[in-house]
């Protein structure tokens, strides 16, 4: 398996890599505290971790919804997020116009799972140049997820996380099924458990999704003992209050006791 390594965070079979932060950006003083929170418990559980947050939501359940700051405000904040924190930085792309303006700023881009299957949006976050994390549609196979990493290889793209956040089963509802995690490592990548989308209810509540914040834990625990190379989670200091993903995202204040869990566990799987 190929070792993908972003700032201080690597990805491979000896190492978990983390990505963490709030689903979306809010505004700039809050993604600012989130990630310098984030960074001091990084630091005292000694497991470097990228933060994650989006300048737009595109696939929100209502219009209505809140979306973000947009590319251009995004952008910035979490360009200053990178000057302040010097913690690397990953973001949502959702068409190939935002590919070579967002790798001007972070350090991973990320295709949604709806998107997973479009080409042009592949093709061109390929041609960027900087590692490219995949989140697998959660109506594929994870023996499908071959035909992504091909289009990204002869598009160019060798740095390629694979991200797994759960497969849909029936009408709001989506099942974590641990074998997707040994199926997609076959192709020779790191793969990630995405920990809070994988609790979702999609569109469970009507006009939004909900959720099952109490089972982040198992499967996040259930995934590293699996082999999963690397967990994502969305996290917020008032989940509550958060404008996107408030009933899956994980509190703030809760997680590093988490992360000590599941490092704990990656010790005994390594072993």
């Amino acid at each position: 398996m190929k070792e993908i390594k972003i700032g201080e965070v690597k990805f491979s079979e000896n190492n978990l890599g983390i990505i963490a932060g709030p689903c979306v950006i809010e505004n700039r003083d809050h993604s600012l505290k989130m990630a310098s929170e984030i960074k001091k418990i990084s630091e005292f559980v000694e497991m470097p971790i990228i933060f994650k947050s989006s300048f737009d939501k595109a696939n929100r359940t209502s219009i209505k919804s809140f979306r973000g700051p947009g590319i251009e405000k995004g952008l910035k904040i979490l360009s200053e997020v990178k000057s302040e924190t010097e913690l690397p930085v990953l973001t949502d792309i959702h068409d190939s116009s935002q590919s070579k303006i967002a790798a001007e700023v972070v350090d991973v881009l990320q295709i949604p799972a709806f998107l997973s299957r479009q080409t042009d949006l592949l093709i061109s976050a390929s041609s960027t140049g900087i590692p490219i994390n995949v989140k697998k549609g959660q109506f594929l196979a994870p023996w499908d997820i071959e035909h992504i990493v091909n289009k990204l290889e002869e598009s160019g793209c060798h740095d390629i996380l694979l991200t797994d956040r759960g497969t849909q089963f029936g009408y709001n509802n989506l099942v974590a099924d641990m074998r997707a995690i040994p199926l997609m490592k076959k192709y020779n990548y790191p793969v990630i458990f995405d920990a809070t989308h994988s609790a979702q209810l999609p569109g469970g509540s009507g006009g939004y999704s909900s959720g099952m914040r109490d089972m982040i834990p198992t499967l996040a625990k259930a995934a590293v003992a699996s082999g999963c190379n690397g967990v994502f989670m969305e996290v917020h200091n008032n989940v509550e209050e958060a404008k996107s993903d408030a009933a899956t995202q994980w509190p703030l204040q809760r997680l590093k006791e988490l992360l000590i869990e599941i490092k704990k566990i990656h010790e005994v799987v390594k072993k």
